[in-house]
């Protein structure tokens, strides 16, 4: 493994942010925002023992944002050098004069913007070399195979990439940030009787240290892959439903999409008249937390300057905040809660730091034993949502539960039912880990509509 840090430099490009600013201002903008992003990008593939792949990528790409008055703009390039930076600048705010008006577009206000941006340790100086990625993969790759009814690999991979982010506005804000990011998978397949199956098995680290070892990812998804041979279809009812942690974190995913404030502005979710009422069943919280240390969505300053803070998102099953822009928040006439994403040139979006479903107090065995029958699901594909009602449905596969325990394996089901109605039977396990940037325990839902045979 390389220890020579050669990962992108936020020094290098802090002057070009500001002279691109001042560029705009010199066209008459009255106000701009510069983002730089640098990249560098490693990744192996290795398939039944022998490298297939290698990719490597570097990037270094800016965007401007430009307002004059109610009007903004926005404009990305890869063009660094003097002349593109003067086009780029000219470009922009000539589009700004031709947008329309915008009423709730603005940069942030100096007393709102924040004032320290804590270091939460997100990069790792180790750099991975080609030998040693191959290494990783091939090893992960043998773990999986090495599980018995496990037949044939589809492919692992190791990798590594490290991202430098420099903005600078005319309003004050400054930020240069870096971070990196490691990760080993490995997906095969299993064969019996005629019958094929498939499951995978990844970890994701800011540092590489932090990474499950080779042989835990590859054990992982051999083992998933081999339990799922033999799966048969059961037939339709009315059942309960337990998600394992890996395919729950879609339904916190769809109740985070739910309280965007943007989408909550244009009345297109199905929690747009649910601010403060029970939601979830009595008990239930789930948490925002950008300030974990290693945190894989960590970060004290959002992408319009505002601090970001601790927040029950939702405390004893009721709902507290919506998710806001500035924008949004403005149009809603309510208070920014320092959830703007950047955008390379264009308008900030809504986006979160490291969210988690607080555990409950049984574990998903014990769930399983109150439940007596109903299925395990481990994995889950072709999702169907409609935002503004909140109608889901989602194919399965997964373990029949019968007696409390895990029994035979199924596969090429659907479950369906509104997120109203499951959010207010969901009950969470006690098997809470923190791998992503999104995290669930097991949760578990009673009566939930089930399509088989």
């Amino acid at each position: 493994m390389n220890t020579k840090d050669q990962s992108p430099d936020t020094a290098q490009f802090a002057p070009l942010a500001k002279e691109l600013v001042h560029l705009a201002l010199n066209n008459g903008a009255t106000a701009a925002e510069a983002v730089i992003v640098q990249s560098r990008a490693v990744d192996v593939s290795v398939r039944e023992g022998s490298r297939e792949e290698v990719e490597s990528s570097e990037s270094q790409d800016l965007g401007l944002r430009v307002l004059i008055g109610k009007r903004q703009a926005g404009i990305s390039s890869s063009d660094l050098s003097t002349n593109g930076l003067e086009k780029l600048a000219n470009r922009a705010c000539a589009m700004a004069k031709a947008a329309p008006e915008d009423p709730y577009c603005s940069l942030a206000d100096l007393e709102q913007l924040a004032t320290t941006n804590q270091d939460f340790d997100l990069f790792d100086p180790m750099i991975p070399d080609i030998e040693h990625l191959t290494h990783t993969a091939l090893a992960t790759e043998t773990a999986a195979l090495g599980v018995k009814n496990v037949s044939k690999s589809g492919g692992a991979s190791a990798g590594w990439s490290a991202t430098s982010v420099n903005v600078f506005a005319s309003n004050g804000f400054e930020t240069a940030r870096r971070k990196t990011s490691h990760g080993r998978s490995v997906m095969v397949l299993a064969e019996r009787d005629g019958a094929m199956e498939r499951d995978w098995a990844q970890s994701t680290a800011h540092w590489a240290e932090d990474l499950r070892t080779c042989e835990d990812v590859g054990l992982e998804a051999g083992t998933r892959t081999a339990a799922r041979l033999g799966a048969s279809k059961l037939a339709s009812a009315r059942m309960t439903i337990m998600f394992e942690p890996r395919t729950a974190r879609s339904l916190l995913g769809m109740f985070l999409g739910a309280i965007s404030g943007p989408g909550v502005a244009r009345g297109i979710s199905f929690l747009k008249d649910k601010m403060g009422e029970q939601v979830f069943t009595p008990g239930f919280d789930v948490v925002e937390d950008p300030f974990r240390t290693r945190g894989l969505g960590s970060s004290a300053v959002d992408g319009e300057g505002l601090p970001r803070q601790k927040r029950q998102l939702v405390r004893d099953g009721h709902l507290t905040t919506w998710l806001h822009s500035l924008s949004s928040a403005r149009q809603l006439g309510e208070a920014p809660t320092g959830h703007g994403a950047l955008g390379l040139g264009g308008p900030p979006g809504v986006g979160t730091s490291n969210v988690h479903i607080v555990a409950g107090a049984k574990s998903p065995t014990e769930l399983m034993v109150d439940m007596g029958k109903g299925i395990l699901v481990t994995d889950a594909f072709g999702p169907s949502f409609n935002a503004g009602t909140g109608d889901w449905s989602v194919g399965i596969a997964g373990f029949e539960i019968i007696n409390g325990m895990r029994a035979g394996a199924v596969n090429e089901m659907t479950v369906a039912g509104n997120l109203l109605d499951i959010y207010a039977r969901l009950v969470a396990a006690s098997d809470l880990e923190f791998h992503n940037s999104t995290n669930t325990p097991s949760l578990m839902i009673e009566g939930l509509s089930v399509a088989g045979q």
